[in-house]
């Protein structure tokens, strides 16, 4: 189940810490937040920022972290202090995007002034300045293996290679819509680039020739991330969506839906977590499932204690007193669900195959507990149409049973009530309300007709008696008619 955060702002840019514990930074409106990997308040916060601030971003060595701002200046911070360690003052306008070089000693920037620069942490002094984008610089990206390479795109729909040791980008590719997201695979030879509806996959060691170009999203795409291993690309937008990607096959294998538009994404370096960040400033964030241990190896079964006493093959004597262990009770698995509340599992419970065919008697009891209990209604609702037809089925077969009926009738009038605003959805649902109508419309018919035998029944055995009581009565006056007879004579 995600874990849902509220910032103060759309945020803007999420980025894992490389080194354990793997912490994230998120930056939204004017602070940057720290967070656990499991903590839902922020651990650590850095507010020194007067108007909004960008791209938090960590070093390889997980000590420092650089961020952008609106005001165009570009602050560093260590992660154990809270002032920022050097500001650097060059953009005329709101640096978008920041990050270190390999080296770890420069840092690249991209701003809303069109120029990408680089500068120098120990004397926070600027080294070298590209003016060649048109457009505000977005987004960017240094190379792993080559400590003088980054890489910038921009709204000028452009993506640009630039070497610290020239003094002009040495690669230029035309993305065609404007450049929200870019990133270099770890090998180094290949560069993805997103913008408009397009995620477009380029292959920088040929020039920066177009290998895919990918048109899964609806929207605008704003950010892109890949996994430890460089397997998956993740890519996520406006239209809600996060779309996973083989980096084989360049195929879509899994997509998330979420609540809003999505503006940044991160993923944990074990791929444990993935971390989403929306446009109405909410933090949604999913942990994977743990792996189920592997079972524990079976220990070989020890001998009981007796055997090692008296051998096993001893028998007790008369004189010996045995001590036997008291039986475990176990609970049947509806009768452990019942216990603890939870009513519909419950009734899934006792709807298995081999229960219902075999001891529809149980069924029928579990029933009339949550009947008893006033949690029957909240049991049978919220169902799909397969549970919906096995009720019904089970139902239809049973009601006309006399043990079972009174119970039955009561959760045949709880499911019609129930689902009567869905009827005529589904054909096999309908198809099961037709059959219980029938099972019971026959049942009526079969009641009436046996009122109808017990009401001649009545009638014979009253005929009967009255017929029984004449004859005696007669033969009692016979009798003494007789008797006065003889005694006259």
């Amino acid at each position: 189940t995600p874990v849902q955060i509220k910032e103060f702002g759309a945020i803007n840019k999420i980025d894992f810490s490389p080194v354990s514990p793997y912490n994230y930074a998120v930056t939204a409106s004017s602070r940057i937040h720290i967070y656990g990997r499991y903590s839902q308040e922020p651990i650590k916060t850095f507010s020194r920022f007067k108007d909004a601030a960008y791209c938090a971003t960590y070093r390889d060595d997980g000590k420092l972290l650089v961020a952008g701002s609106e005001e165009g200046s570009i602050r560093l911070f260590d992660i154990s202090g809270r002032a920022p360690l050097r500001q650097f003052d060059g953009h005329t306008k709101a640096v978008h995007v920041v990050g270190f070089l390999s080296d770890k000693y420069r840092i690249f920037s991209g701003g809303d002034d069109y120029s990408s620069n680089l500068w120098d942490i120990p004397s926070a002094t600027e080294i070298v300045s590209y003016s060649e984008h048109t457009d505000y610089v977005r987004c960017g990206c240094a190379s792993k293996l080559n400590a003088d390479v980054f890489i910038t795109g921009s709204y000028d729909h452009t993506v640009k290679v630039f070497d610290a040791r020239t003094k002009k980008s040495v690669m230029t590719i035309e993305h065609g819509q404007p450049v929200e997201s870019v990133l270099l695979f770890p090998s180094g030879g290949l560069l993805v680039s997103a913008g408009g509806r397009y995620v477009k996959v380029w292959d920088v060691l040929k020039g920066g020739q177009l290998l895919v170009s990918l048109k899964n999203h609806h929207k605008t795409v704003t950010c892109l991330c890949l996994n430890s291993s460089g397997q998956r690309l993740l890519s996520g937008s406006l239209d809600r969506h996060v779309k996973i990607y083989s980096t084989t096959s360049y195929k879509v294998v899994h997509s998330f839906n979420y609540a809003t538009s999505i503006l940044s994404l991160a993923l944990s370096p074990e791929d444990e977590t993935i971390v989403v960040g929306m446009t109405n400033g909410v933090l949604n964030v999913k942990h994977r499932k743990p792996e189920e241990s592997k079972e524990k190896s079976q220990k070989k079964r020890q001998p009981a204690y007796r055997t090692y006493v008296k051998g096993r093959n001893y028998m007790p004597k008369q004189e010996d007193f045995y001590v036997s262990k008291p039986g475990k009770c176990v609970l049947r698995k509806y009768d452990k669900l019942l216990k603890s509340f939870q009513s519909s599992k419950a009734l899934d419970a006792v709807l298995e195959p081999h229960i219902r065919l075999y001891t529809p008697e149980v069924t029928v009891a579990v029933m009339q507990e949550l009947n008893r209990r006033g949690t029957l209604r909240s049991a049978l609702a919220g169902r799909d149409e397969k549970q919906i037809s096995l009720l019904l089925t089970f139902v239809t077969r049973r009601v006309i049973e006399p043990r079972f009926t009174p119970v039955l009738v009561t959760v045949a009038d709880m499911i019609t009530d129930i689902y009567q605003p869905v009827v005529g959805q589904s054909a096999l649902v309908d198809k099961q309300f037709l059959k219980l109508q029938e099972a019971i419309g026959k049942e009526i018919d079969y009641q009436e007709e046996l009122l109808e035998v017990l009401g001649m029944m009545d009638a014979l055995f009253a005929t009967l008696t009255k017929k029984r009581a004449a004859y005696l009565e007669e033969n009692k006056s016979n009798g003494l008619t007789k008797t006065l007879e003889q005694d006259m004579n």
